[in-house]
């Protein structure tokens, strides 16, 4: 039995007596004692509750609930403490207020209830994330600190990347993914394009992997920016108001964050930071596997990445040679390695 179910009987019983009372009521007036009528009022009245009552009752209380639960709860919490000091002030001008003469002692108090409560109210939803941040630099500066966050973006889960990051410790803050983030993932990984499905799939499983072995906590949060629509822009805003980094690996974000000033944390450069670093004259062993842009170059890699360019290494395709470094340059998309064959491999294209 549902409760819909219960309160519409209540609220037919509830206006079955009525209409038998607006019944007795009126055949007391005109002098009439036809039961018929109060038997037609009273089940007048039971319909009457039987259709309406869920209107006035379960009805609104959903689209409510509905309401309050699209509502982020930070934006609930402000208001309610809004709220709750525009009463305060209210209550303690209520008294002054009462001591005007007639009508303004009865009414000023009900409308400065009104009016301090709605001030409240928009003062703590429109200003919450200044006041929050106020205070985060209060305990800061007193020594008591606040709870260190960093933020992931779509393109660094897909990465996929900082989970093994996650497990070394050299995060040292709260990572923290926002509920949009996530839903962008979903979106992603519901795509009819198979690349961006996949992409979106191995977001998701990245992210459950994390959920599972980082070492660092990492949190799912409701906390949303609601008056910007693009995910950068939200990200980019949900930093400043926490004061936490971006972890991605996006140069775009990466740039538009820097210009308002949010700290990044690029994977990709971190990737070029730990690279080991050769210099000229230095020898390594590399699998040519591929022809090089120029006229017998041969193409390798280390096992971290890095490119090597062998010179006059188009003959030895698939095989491993040692060379010998020439000179390492720094690019955007990474580091770069040129070298040439080492004099121990001579020109009889052995393997080594």
């Amino acid at each position: 039995m549902s409760l819909e179910f219960v309160l519409r009987w209540i609220g037919g019983l509830v206006m079955a007596v009525v209409g038998w009372g607006i019944g007795t009521a009126l055949a007391e007036r005109a002098g009439s004692d036809d039961v018929r009528s109060l038997i037609v009022l009273a089940l007048a009245g039971f319909a009457f509750g039987l259709l309406l009552t869920p209107y006035l009752t379960t009805r609104p209380a959903g689209w409510l609930r509905r309401k309050i639960r699209q509502i982020p709860a930070h934006y609930l919490l402000s208001g309610t403490i809004g709220l709750s000091l525009g009463l305060i002030i209210a209550a303690l001008l209520a008294f002054p207020l009462s001591m005007l003469p007639d009508p303004f002692g009865n009414i000023l108090p009900f409308v400065a209830a009104l009016l301090f409560a709605y001030i409240g109210v928009m003062t703590m939803v429109t200003r919450e994330r200044d006041l929050i941040a106020a205070l985060r630099v209060r305990f800061s500066r007193n020594g008591r600190g606040a709870e260190r966050y960093v933020i992931l973006d779509t393109s660094v889960i897909i990465d996929g990347r900082i989970a093994d990051i996650s497990r070394t410790g050299f995060i040292d803050a709260t990572m923290l993914v926002p509920r949009f983030v996530l839903n962008e993932l979903q979106h992603i990984a519901d795509s009819s394009d198979p690349l961006r499905r996949n992409r979106g799939r191995r977001g998701l499983e990245m992210l459950n992997r994390l959920m599972k072995d980082s070492e660092t906590p990492i949190q799912i949060t409701d906390m949303d920016v609601p008056e910007f629509h693009e995910v950068d822009m939200k990200l980019v805003a949900l930093a400043r108001d926490l004061d936490a980094a971006i972890i991605t690996n996006d140069y775009n974000l990466n740039k538009v964050a820097e210009l308002q000033g949010v700290r990044v944390l690029n994977i990709n450069e971190l990737a070029n930071a730990v690279k080991t670093i050769m210099l000229p004259g230095e020898t390594l062993k590399v699998r040519i596997i591929q022809e090089g842009k120029e006229p017998n170059q041969g193409v390798g890699y280390l096992d971290d990445g890095t490119m090597v360019v062998i010179e006059e290494g188009k003959a030895h395709i698939g095989k491993t040679r040692e060379v010998v470094v020439t000179r390492v340059i720094q690019t955007v998309a990474g580091r770069m390695i040129f070298a040439q064959l080492s004099k121990k491999n001579g020109r009889s294209g052995k393997s080594s």
